[in-house]
């Protein structure tokens, strides 16, 4: 049994939850036991009522403080870690800053899902380093292994795993009766994508009456157009997560054709798909290339896309359907926990 310290960087942080957090039962299975360390604050919070008009010269060391006390946080994970065999460092510790990475032992391994390197100030050089000095990265998209290529020593593509037993579809049984909903859920950093295309999301609910928008995330999206009784915010809560994705007819993931978005590991995408919900995302990036894997929806460039990619899934709602029977079938058989854990467990054996 190998036994695997891994630093994660948050207890509700997605990628803690979806990269390491929801395998270490079944790693157990595959002889890697894995104890988490998570930090008490998340590595993302601001400092609680944050005020946002504070003169320079007294945020500046209030914020100095605060960054170091997460950096504090980081110490008991550090010394626990001393126990194990493997250290699993789930990107980062502190965004944008390298601080304890350098007393880590080895062997540890790198986990990246993110175009971290753009984190500010430091963010290029310090994924450099951590990549340079793991002896092994995982990388949950080909365009962030090629990114690390140049600094690692061993880079492994390992997507981001979707429970297929806990995202399922929702059975006819539990079907009930209600408006054509097109949803998408997320965090607040995804938010601008979303707003962006507001304007074909109204135009589409002006069409039809009978549609409505469902967005779950930490915080609410700023819409300006949208009529409000159409629009529905809910907050994200891990209990509700499963059955809000169940009952959506459209699901939506629009990026931007950046750098960061080319990060991205398409995990809303695939959470959509494992509910057999068609969807409709901008092909950029990772998103390319699980649409390259089958008919599981349409893609969408700009606002006229938007809009009829939205009436075509209301109108053909048999397209629809079969859409959804094909992504929830990709997702069983290629970004299932079992099968991405069986990839992370390799690693770790052959480290």
């Amino acid at each position: 049994m190998i036994k695997v310290a891994a630093l994660t960087s948050g207890q509700n942080t997605p990628s803690s939850r979806f990269r390491v957090r929801q395998h270490i039962e079944l790693l157990h299975g595959l002889g890697v036991q894995v104890q988490e360390y998570a930090p008490l604050v998340d590595k993302h919070k601001d400092l609680p009522g944050w005020p946002q008009n504070m003169n320079r010269k007294l945020a500046l060391p209030l914020r100095a403080l605060w960054q170091g006390s997460k950096v504090g946080m980081r110490l008991p994970g550090l010394i626990g870690s001393l126990r194990s065999d493997v250290i699993w460092l789930e990107r980062e510790l502190l965004p944008g800053y390298l601080t304890l990475e350098p007393l880590l032992k080895h062997p540890f391994v790198f986990d990246i899902d993110d175009a971290i390197w753009l984190s500010r100030p430091h963010g290029v050089h310090v994924v450099q380093w951590i990549s340079s000095h793991a002896d092994a990265v995982i990388a949950g998209n080909s365009y962030l292994a090629n990114w690390v290529a140049d600094y690692a020593r061993d880079v492994h593509i390992v997507p981001t795993a979707v429970d297929t037993k806990r995202f399922v579809p929702l059975t006819p049984e539990d079907a009930v009766p209600r408006p054509f909903a097109v949803g998408w859920t997320g965090t607040r950093v995804g938010l601008d994508h979303l707003e962006r295309i507001e304007q074909p999301l109204k135009r589409f609910l002006t069409q039809y009456s009978d549609a409505e928008i469902r967005v779950m995330a930490d915080h609410p999206p700023n819409f300006n157009i949208l009529p409000e009784e159409r629009y529905f915010f809910i907050p994200w809560s891990a209990e509700t997560e499963v059955s809000f994705v169940q009952n959506l007819d459209v699901g939506l993931m629009p990026l931007a054709n950046t750098e960061l978005s080319h990060g991205k590991c398409s995990f809303k995408m695939l959470q959509y798909m494992a509910c057999s919900v068609p969807v409709i995302v901008s092909p950029v990036g990772m998103n390319a290339d699980v649409l390259a894997l089958g008919q599981v929806g349409l893609s969408a460039f700009d606002n006229d896309d938007w809009y009829e990619a939205l009436v075509c899934l209301y109108k053909d709602r048999a397209r629809a359907h079969e859409f959804g029977q094909e992504g929830r079938i990709i997702t069983e058989q290629c970004f299932s926990r079992e099968i991405i854990a069986d990839q992370i467990s390799r690693v770790f054996h052959d480290l």
